[in-house]
């Protein structure tokens, strides 16, 4: 294990801010309890509740259950309140004892589905995304959240951790919506070697705000210590992926962009090559192309000079070169070089952050008029979004479905083939 520091660009990080100040909320909750019923699953980690007519976003709670809610941010002129359940009156038959003392109400923030089965969890996010799909774009979807291979109970996926430091220098994890730092001694998704090469164990010297731990597809142990200093590196990870009979190694920094579940990888490339067909000579654009997963794959069937990415983080864009010679890869803002960039497409990938790509890249992918189109989504509520501009200009979803790739959280990775109609 090495442990140098450094830093990194291009990562997808959570949402742990502090709850939003807003001067119109009048007078604060934040403390009152409610006795509520739970309602349906909402997107975001929370199920909806209703109390005297206002709106609740419960944490800790399951459709069905009777809960005592306490208010965690909101006032009396709030259009809605956040809550977490902090006593079950009467109690799901799909609770269950998460087993983790950091999870539930005013500990770690990491995890929002500690207390049901991985099962019922993917029914859940299933409800969330046909509710964001028919919401957002007018689409009724009938399929079914998929586990992703090597997962069946939830626990050990998570390869990339970023840990606080505590100032008694042990390993922590922030609170739910806040700077807050949970103490732990272990984390129930993390992947065992983490606790395996004593890290829960270790005390760290003074200073230190952080540490970024990496495991790779080799069971290498990487980790980086936060804040920088001068002149320091980041270490660059090989992970290596099979997929659709062959094998590719790839450079990524231990800071950058990487499915963070081990069976991720294989299971996105499988599947978007699959729908996707490329034949040899087809020309693939992969936009938000990171160190160049699809564009390695692809390249295999179309011919590597056939092949384009797009990508922001110049670091990540100089190992996709490396990764996959002879492919063509520019660095840039994805929507801006769409703007002048006169490259043909009969395939595009396009694997944007969770904010999602937008109207205007969506506009640009159709104006080259790709015979198809695949949308690796990370947050179904953007994907419902760019589904909707992408029908005003003439392409709708042939296939959607939906994989698990982030067991416990309420993240789920939704994959969209487009043709033009």
């Amino acid at each position: 294990m090495s442990r140098p520091s450094g830093s990194g660009r291009g990562r997808r990080r959570g949402d742990q801010r502090r709850p939003r100040s807003r001067s119109n909320q009048g007078r604060s909750l934040v403390g009152q309890e409610f006795e509520v019923e739970i309602g349906p699953v909402a997107h975001g980690g929370h199920c909806v509740a209703r109390h005297e007519g206002r709106v609740l976003f419960v944490r800790h709670a399951l459709p069905g259950e009777r809960v005592i809610a306490r208010v965690t941010d909101g006032g009396d002129k709030s259009s809605f309140l956040r809550a977490d359940a902090v006593r079950v009156l009467e109690a799901s038959d799909e609770r269950v004892d998460d087993g983790c003392p950091f999870a539930g109400p005013g500990k770690c923030g990491g995890c929002d589905w500690q207390h049901t089965t991985a099962a019922y969890q993917r029914d859940l996010k299933t409800a969330v995304v046909r509710e964001q799909l028919q919401r957002l774009a007018g689409i009724e979807w009938n399929g079914q959240v998929q586990a992703v291979p090597g997962d069946d109970d939830g626990a050990g996926w998570r390869t990339r951790v970023e840990f606080t430091i505590s100032g008694g220098g042990r390993l922590g994890l922030r609170g739910h919506r806040s700077h807050d730092i949970i103490k732990i001694d272990n984390c129930r998704i993390a992947h065992p070697l983490i606790g395996q090469v004593g890290l829960y164990e270790e005390r760290f010297k003074p200073g230190l705000s952080g540490l970024d731990v990496a495991v790779t597809s080799e069971n290498e142990v990487i980790a980086v210590e936060l804040p920088l200093e001068s002149g320091d590196e980041i270490p660059v990870l090989g992970e290596v992926v099979a997929a659709n009979g062959r094998e590719h190694e790839f450079e990524v920094s231990a800071r950058g962009f990487w499915q963070i579940h081990p069976g991720a990888t294989t299971t996105f490339v499988e599947h978007v090559l699959s729908k996707l067909a490329p034949v040899e000579g087809e020309k693939v654009l992969d936009l938000y192309c990171g160190v160049g997963l699809f564009s390695a794959f692809f390249a295999d069937v179309v011919g590597a000079p056939n092949v384009l990415g797009v990508e922001g983080s110049e670091p990540a864009v100089e190992q996709a070169h490396a990764n996959v010679p002879g492919a063509s890869f520019i660095v840039g803002d994805v929507r801006e070089q769409l703007d002048f960039l006169e490259a043909e497409a009969d395939l595009v990938v396009l694997d944007p952050p969770r904010t999602g790509a937008g109207r205007e890249v969506i506009e640009a992918i159709a104006a080259r008029a790709p015979r198809a189109v695949a949308y690796v989504a990370c947050d179904p509520a953007a994907l419902a979004r760019d589904l909707a501009y992408a029908s005003e200009v003439g392409y709708a979803p042939t296939s959607i479905e939906a994989f698990d790739a982030f067991p416990m959280t309420h993240h789920v990775e939704t994959i969209a083939i487009l043709e033009a109609r």
